[in-house]
């Protein structure tokens, strides 16, 4: 057995991202192209999370069963498969088969999307429990840097190759990486280690629920996630409403929205790969993702509330009409730091409250309840979107201020992980 890798799976967790970071920001604008609206919108974007939602803690379960490698294998796989999809669907003239094939290409890829979840239990077979929160953050930088390389080079393949090509590269990406993976990704579970114990599926949860701490840190992720799902898949519509973009021209203004999304995607993988394990030194987990829960509320009620009249350049923001861009990309960055700051120390934490046992099971009940998050989160933020842009906002901020109150009461005290099962 190959000597596990913290590089190699950085690595394959970061190609994997770059794929879904040249996708998703495109997904909102090509749907609109297509005729789709509002609901629809929401339903095309929550479909990938629809099929996560099912899948993601069944693989989580197969992977402390079976191991980690095959899994990440079978994921990388058929991520490549739904971008070939994707990118037929751009081709399509029929608009309305158009939109039914975007919504079988994003669901298989959330069936096939168990990455992220082997990822992190991989980073905890090898990692001791002091160090997981840092090591985690790896994962957090893998998805900043491919939000910084995807939507640029969705943003370049779109510009030079039309708009099948950010589907291609992806895909071309994604192959790319199972080639990777199957070459050089070594096994990280120990032969000997004890599986968990087979549970139907809503019993699964139930378990993971019930154990101290875990459960809470569960919420607190779906919460999180559901506010960050509204902030992700309304972005486009709310800059493009805002700023006087036409996003139905996704040559022009689509790149202005790829290039915010980069943007993100910088500031957060500098905060994961550099600051997590300094910051969690000095203030805890349970207290930094508190910290995390209030920075981003604060930037989801800013954003709404920014207008401006030009498109976003380096020009323009050296000039008094670019004032409003500035203030647009100072609450990004808010919104930015905080989510970055939320997601290692959660895992971390919750990490070192589950046994060694069920750890690919646990975290894929948590990416299971962000996957319910994404499903509800779009689908909620588009149709408010509609009767009053600021709404979806301004509740998703309350909603983090509740959550943070949750996570105060719940977490900032002494969890002690129960034995193995």
């Amino acid at each position: 057995m190959r000597k596990a890798s913290v590089l190699v799976i950085f690595l394959t967790v970061f190609i994997d991202l770059i794929g879904f970071g040249i996708v998703v920001p495109l997904v909102p604008g090509y749907s609109a192209h297509f005729g789709a609206h509002g609901y629809m919108i929401g339903v095309i974007i929550a479909s990938f999370s629809a099929m996560q939602f099912l899948f993601a803690p069944v693989w989580g379960k197969l992977s402390d069963r079976h191991g980690r490698r095959p899994i990440l294998l079978i994921s990388t796989a058929g991520a490549a498969i739904s971008y070939v999809l994707f990118a037929l669907a751009t081709k399509i003239e029929d608009h309305s088969m158009a939109i039914w094939l975007m919504i079988v290409s994003r669901s298989f890829a959330g069936l096939c999307g168990g990455n992220i979840v082997v990822a992190q239990a991989y980073i905890a077979d090898i990692t001791p429990p002091e160090k997981r929160s840092k090591k985690m953050g790896l994962i957090g930088m893998a998805f900043g840097l491919g939000f910084i390389c995807g939507p640029i080079l969705g943003g370049l393949s779109l510009r030079h190759l039309g708009q099948s090509g950010p589907g291609w590269v992806a895909a071309a990406l994604c192959a790319f990486n199972f080639i990777l993976a199957l070459s050089i990704l070594g096994e990280s579970k120990a032969p000997d280690s004890s599986p968990v114990a087979d549970r139907p599926h809503l019993h699964q949860w139930r378990h993971t629920l019930s154990q101290p701490g875990v459960g809470t840190l569960v919420v607190v992720f779906f919460w999180a996630t559901f506010c960050f799902s509204c902030f992700e898949s309304t972005l486009p519509l709310l800059v493009s409403d805002n700023f006087n973009l036409d996003i139905r021209t996704p040559e022009t203004s689509l790149t202005t929205i790829v290039y915010l999304f980069a943007y993100c995607g910088i500031l957060g993988a500098f905060v994961q790969g550099g600051m997590i394990g300094r910051l969690v030194k000095a203030m805890g987990e349970a207290r930094l993702i508190s910290l995390s829960l209030i920075l981003t509320a604060v930037a989801m009620f800013m954003l709404p509330f920014i207008r401006g009249g030009n498109q976003l350049s380096w020009s323009i923001l050296i000039q008094p009409q670019g004032i409003p861009w500035i203030i647009m990309l100072i609450a990004l960055g808010l919104l930015s730091l905080g989510s970055s700051l939320t997601r290692a120390p959660l895992f971390g934490l919750l990490s070192n409250l589950t046994p060694p046992n069920e750890q690919g099971a646990n975290i894929g009940v948590a990416q299971g309840a962000a996957s319910l998050a994404r499903i509800m989160g779009p689908i909620f933020a588009t149709t408010l979107l509609v009767i009053k842009p600021a709404l979806p906002y301004v509740l998703c901020a309350l909603i983090l201020l509740a959550t943070t109150g949750l996570a105060i009461l719940r977490l900032h005290k002494p969890l002690t992980p129960p034995p193995a099962t």
